[in-house]
């Protein structure tokens, strides 16, 4: 991403705004209900009214759309299996590992 900017889910909307001045970058029409926001590091998706859509983070453009046929129009969560970049779970797991090569370092030359 080129600006950083905080997405926001409201009354069927999702929009973009400028991380450093609030101003609105894009907006994007999804429907009338809550909408579910998820940025994982990667990719924008958005939820509802019991549909999903992949949106392009720069320009609110859909990737791709998906009604969720049979499963009704009810609220919906979402959880992504890719860890955003820079997650406090990521800077743990390197500095587990950077505390590991150092213990074994000083364990083969002591």
């Amino acid at each position: 991403m080129t600006t950083p900017l905080l997405f926001v889910g409201i009354r069927g909307r999702v929009l973009a705004l400028d991380h450093e001045t609030g101003a609105e970058v894009w907006r994007a029409e999804l429907g009338s209900d809550f909408v579910t926001v998820v940025w994982d590091g990667e990719a924008l998706f958005a939820a509802t009214s019991g549909e999903i859509w992949r949106l392009d983070p720069q320009t609110g453009g859909q990737i791709w759309h998906n009604k969720l046929k049979g499963l009704g129009r009810m609220l919906i969560s979402i959880a992504s299996s890719r860890a955003p970049s820079g997650s406090p779970g990521a800077e743990i797991t390197e500095l587990h590992q950077r505390a590991t090569d150092a213990a074994i370092a000083a364990a083969t030359t002591g």
